[in-house]
This record gives C-alpha cells, structure tokens and sequence, in this order.
C-alpha cells in the first residue's frame, strides 16, 4: 500500500499542459472547453509553435500505469446503480460511486448497504429529510419558552 501511495503522489506532482481548445472559445458561449485538434492551415498550433500550447502526444500519459484510473485516497472506483452491485466488491481496494442517475430513495438503499458491507462511497450525501430538522428546532423553542 505504501507503494500505492508513493505512485499516487508522483502522479499528481506530473506537470502536464492544460490542452485548451484554440480560436474563440472566450467570445462564444456554446463552444465547450474541450479538446479539439488545430486542423486550419495557418494555425500556429498545428504547426507546434512552442507559445501556444502542446498538442496531446502518447507521451502525455495518465502516470505510472499501476495507479492508472485509480483515485486519489488509492481506491479503484466503481460505479454503481444498484443495491445489488456492491455484491463482489472488496473493501479493502474497492470504493464505490454512486451514478448521478440514481433517485435519492435508492441512492440512501446503497449508502446503508455499503456501510455493512464495510465500503466506502465516494460521493455519498446526506439523506437526512429537511422537514425533520426545523420540527425539532421548534420543540426546543416551546421548552425554552416555559
């Protein structure tokens, strides 16, 4: 593990180029902020100018290929839509990620499921009902009162 941690940390010290898309992008709202490769025949960036900026390259890699797609607290990610997929997850080197697409009514069914089975849930939320909250704050308000 301590191996993991140290691959980890030189992974996030790896100094690569933020590759911005060129031409525009801050005058037109609907162009996203994503790669897009130079094709125009002038572009300086095409032509690899050094001033504007690198061009992804196989060289660019994602770190050392042992903590390759893996997060950053060392665990592998996996997505989940269902109860039923926390099944065959191990704990000790599995962390869990809820889908954006799942309800909160299923989303707190997953949260109590991983919790027993010892998981740990990356993006997990808080389910507690805002209606129970301000009720108990009122009944402290009536005590206070007498």
């Amino acid at each position: 593990m301590d191996e993991t941690r140290r691959l980890i940390r030189v992974r996030t010290r790896h100094n690569k180029p933020a590759f911005k898309r060129r031409g525009g992008l801050h005058r037109k709202v609907k162009l996203a902020d994503v790669w897009r490769r130079p094709r125009g025949l002038h572009n300086k960036q095409r032509r690899q100018f050094r001033a504007k900026g690198a061009l992804p390259r196989p060289g660019y890699g994602g770190g050392p290929a042992a903590v390759r797609g893996m997060h950053p607290s060392g665990y592998a990610e996996v997505r989940v839509f269902t109860p039923a997929d926390l099944v065959d997850l191990n704990p000790e080197i599995q962390a869990v990620r809820i889908a954006g697409s799942v309800g909160n009514r299923k989303r707190g069914a997953i949260q109590e499921r991983a919790l027993e089975l010892g998981l740990k849930v990356l993006n997990a939320k808080d389910l507690t009902p805002a209606a129970e909250v301000p009720a108990a704050a009122e009944e402290e308000e009536v005590n206070e009162d007498e």
